[in-house]
């Protein structure tokens, strides 16, 4: 009887042991079942910002795509107005252009009967009386000196029309043989407007350093607008440091000393088939964080309403994409400008799927 209660108090702490141990297992049981549905949680939240940053990368590209088919578009159309408006003004001027030959023949020849007459010795008083109203002496001057100037200006008018049609390209969308120069000439006539002196800004002096290219086969008509843009890029740097001088010299109540506005155009034959051109300006120069993100889509420095920031990100893809070339940035900070746009002579079209 003495060793009953003995043997309950062992059987009683064998079953704690038990229960406590019975515990514990469930306990650690829980707790790995619970670090696996916190692995699970942490590997599909893993998951889940791997496909948002899909998503943002393709969003990204989607709009960038959508930007360059709606820029295409408005060039295409661009082109097209350009090129009908350019050969809607050539029929005139040529009409113009092939009578005005005609018209100084026609007036020569007046004035030669006219001089003639006059040295004739019965030439009447009211004749010599007309000729001094009219001062004949002047306008015999004059009048070949106007027919003169107005063959200036039409064959002015024809150049801007012949580079206007160059420029559009109607067929841009295929591959030709084109003289580079000629290109960079067309772009700078149609910006003739940016580069003359006006009543609050100077003018641009344009430097030109061609070498002797070969024929390029590129895609003209974007080519062109590549070219432009670069162009753009540095009218827009010089009119930025000109404010800044001017900003300067009106503070410090001096005159403006500064060195003139200035693009130099550079063109080097490569090897290995290559051509180079390099468009370099005194204007403010880019910043080292600037020139890492230059020529990414939508990015700009200019104020709202003045810049898309689709530029030089477009020129980037037109180089570098489409024309299989290279497209750098040489600049410092306050001492101008240098783009490099390089592409070899020959195009290898990118076959179809």
């Amino acid at each position: 009887m003495l060793g009953l209660p003995h043997a309950l108090l062992w059987q009683t702490i064998a079953d704690l042991s038990t229960v406590i141990i019975a515990l514990r297992f469930l306990s650690f049981y829980q707790s790995f079942d619970l670090l696996a549905r916190f692995s699970q949680i942490f590997a599909s939240r893993a998951e889940l910002e791997e496909k948002n940053q899909l998503l943002e990368t393709a969003m990204v590209e989607l709009k960038q795509t959508q930007t360059q088919l709606i820029q295409q578009e408005k060039m295409s159309g661009l082109g097209q107005l350009v090129a009908g408006i350019a050969h809607e003004v050539n029929n005139p001027m040529n009409f113009i252009s092939g009578n005005l030959r005609h018209l100084k023949e026609s007036t020569q020849d007046l004035l030669e009967f006219v001089n003639v007459y006059r040295q004739q010795p019965q030439t009447s008083p009211e004749v010599e009386q007309l000729a001094d109203e009219i001062d004949l002496e002047f306008l015999q001057q004059d009048l070949p000196n106007m027919l003169t100037s107005m063959q200036v200006g039409a064959e002015r008018v024809r150049q801007i029309v012949l580079s206007l049609r160059n420029f559009s390209r109607m067929d841009e969308a295929a591959l030709k043989l084109v003289d580079i120069h000629e290109g960079i000439d067309n772009t700078l006539l149609i910006l003739q407007h940016r580069l003359k002196a006006k009543l609050d800004r100077s003018a641009v002096d344009i430097v030109k350093d061609y070498a002797s290219l070969p024929l390029v086969e590129c895609y003209a008509g974007q080519l062109n607008q590549a070219l432009m843009n670069v162009l753009l890029n540095s009218i827009d740097a010089l009119e930025e440091r000109e404010t800044h001088e001017q900003k300067q010299a009106e503070q410090a109540s001096a005159t403006i000393d500064g060195s003139p506005k200035q693009i130099t155009i550079r063109t080097n034959k490569l090897p290995d088939n290559w051509i180079e051109i390099k468009i370099a300006d005194n204007g403010v120069g880019i910043s080292e964080m600037i020139q890492q993100r230059m020529f990414e889509p939508f990015f700009t420095t200019k104020p709202v309403g003045k810049g898309t920031g689709m530029g030089l990100s477009i020129s980037y893809q037109i180089i570098v994409e489409k024309h299989h070339g290279k497209f750098t940035c040489l600049s410092e900070q306050g001492q101008g400008t240098e783009f490099v746009i390089q592409i070899p002579h020959n195009q290898q079209p990118v076959a179809s799927d």
